[in-house]
């Protein structure tokens, strides 16, 4: 924390900046993911928070977490995740099979006149909420070597990865299994010919009937956005017709997710 050159005019600090940022780092661990979710994060465990950190003058407000956050270079701040995360990941591993989602988001608020806003690559668990490994860049569109870094400092050995469209890339797939861990990526039009391949292959009605009758199907229904959403899995280890399978070093199976939405206006 005394790396970070805090410009503001002493006469006018209120909050310590060391503070200010350990406890947005503690925020991040709790998927607090904009400055007013830190707000409230902190107010509600400033108990907790006091035996790590003075708060002198109390929990500082999201505008002023906003502000103090934007004067941070990138790069310092990036420094400064990379040694949180490291000492939290220590070991970690022994103890914790987990699953890692890998996404990526915009801090909105972080950019001024002086910045671009701060986007970040995330690897956290869904589990128990704890974020092991982060990247950030002021430049919206470096997204894939983000994550390509961020897997050059996790530690993926026995763990499953998940990442979204953007992340189906046959590098970040054999990155993954040289670091003997596996994957589940998203498929859509960023990899047209086999999102093409396994839609049509799913699209045989008497074929998921059959991946029905072995098991390899799961049905969820919930209700979320006002209407009633259904959502059916299916998987398969039936690939060797795959004509790109060789190019996705380890690829086991393949799935598809149907989502049927129901609601006043009929079914969709």
């Amino acid at each position: 924390m005394n790396s970070i050159v805090d410009t503001r005019q002493e006469w006018k600090v209120i909050h310590k900046l060391s503070d200010m940022v350990s406890m947005v780092l503690m925020g991040l661990l709790a998927n607090a993911d904009d400055w007013h979710e830190m707000e409230i994060f902190a107010k509600s465990n400033k108990d907790i928070l006091r035996k790590y950190i003075e708060l002198k003058n109390g929990i500082p407000s999201h505008d002023t977490i906003q502000r103090v956050m934007a004067c941070i270079k990138a790069a310092t701040l990036q420094t400064i995740v990379s040694l949180w995360h490291k000492l939290l990941n220590d070991g970690e591993t022994e103890k914790l099979k987990k699953i890692f989602c890998i996404d990526g988001k915009t801090m909105r608020g972080s950019g001024n006149k002086n910045q671009n806003p701060l986007h970040i690559v995330s690897a956290w668990s869904k589990e128990d909420g704890v974020c092991f490994g982060q990247k950030s860049s002021d430049c919206k569109g470096k997204e894939i070597p983000m994550i390509q870094e961020l897997l050059d400092v996790i530690t993926v050995k026995d763990q499953v990865v998940t990442i979204d469209a953007i992340g189906a890339q046959t590098e970040i797939a054999a990155k993954i299994k040289k670091g003997k861990g596996d994957y589940v990526l998203s498929l859509k039009g960023n990899q047209p010919s086999l999102h093409e391949d396994v839609s049509v292959y799913f699209s045989d009605a008497e074929f998921t009937d059959e991946v029905k009758a072995q098991g390899l199907y799961l049905k969820t229904t919930e209700q979320a956005r006002g209407q009633i959403e259904v959502r059916e899995y299916f998987q398969t280890s039936d690939i060797g017709w795959l004509k790109s399978k060789k190019e996705w070093h380890g690829l086991k199976t393949i799935g598809m997710v149907k989502t049927t939405c129901k609601s006043d206006k009929g079914e969709r």
